[in-house]
């Protein structure tokens, strides 16, 4: 594999071998945090078909100093927000089969059970069926800050380089988006392993 400066030296060249060779190493990263955030493959499918064609299109934007992963997080998470935007101006109900699809799902990372009791198990799912719905109340950039800091583990500091916005921002939608999560989901149980703060 082209180690990363050769590989931005190649794509702000157009070159298009550079390019294929970037989609490959990064395709899979892209479609799932396209997934994680809008929830449907097909639509995340599209989503990363977008983020690949405004990447050749608009590379010369790319910092060198930036880390090229950051940047594509921060192109990807762009486009996620504008397909939810558009999105919310034909809302669809969340269809079962989206909910048992084999998206990945934040909340089977903060709320799984170890435990191989089938009663818990049924309970899990339930609540991470809960949690998938009461993440279509928030923002798509409520969303996008709590998946970056509660699904990828990012700091706030990260998230904000990421998305390129302050971290004052991401402080914000981060509290924002908890409150409505423990709203919706009731104080206590789940709700209240969610982190509204944590640099």
């Amino acid at each position: 594999m082209t180690d990363e400066k050769e590989l931005i030296d190649g794509l702000a060249r157009g070159d298009l071998t550079a390019f294929r060779e970037f989609v490959e190493c990064y395709k899979k990263k892209v479609y799932y945090i396209a997934l994680d955030m809008v929830r449907d493959p097909t639509d995340a499918e599209d989503v990363s078909q977008e983020v690949f064609l405004k990447v050749f299109r608009s590379f010369a934007t790319f910092k060198r100093d930036a880390k090229l992963g950051s940047w594509l997080y921060r192109v990807t998470y762009n486009a996620c927000i504008d397909h939810l935007r558009k999105r919310a101006q034909a809302p669809r109900a969340v269809e079962e089969e989206t909910l048992a699809s084999g998206a990945r799902d934040p909340s089977a990372v903060l709320f799984s059970s170890p435990s191989p009791d089938p009663d818990l198990s049924v309970e899990s799912e339930m609540l991470q069926r809960k949690i998938t719905l009461a993440l279509e109340k928030v923002s798509p950039q409520e969303k996008a800050v709590f998946l970056l800091r509660h699904y990828d583990d990012l700091m706030l500091k990260e998230i904000a380089g990421v998305l390129d916005i302050s971290l004052g921002s991401v402080k914000s939608y981060l509290f924002r988006a908890v409150r409505k999560l423990q709203k919706e989901l009731g104080r206590g149980g789940a709700a209240s392993g969610l982190e509204a703060n944590h640099d």
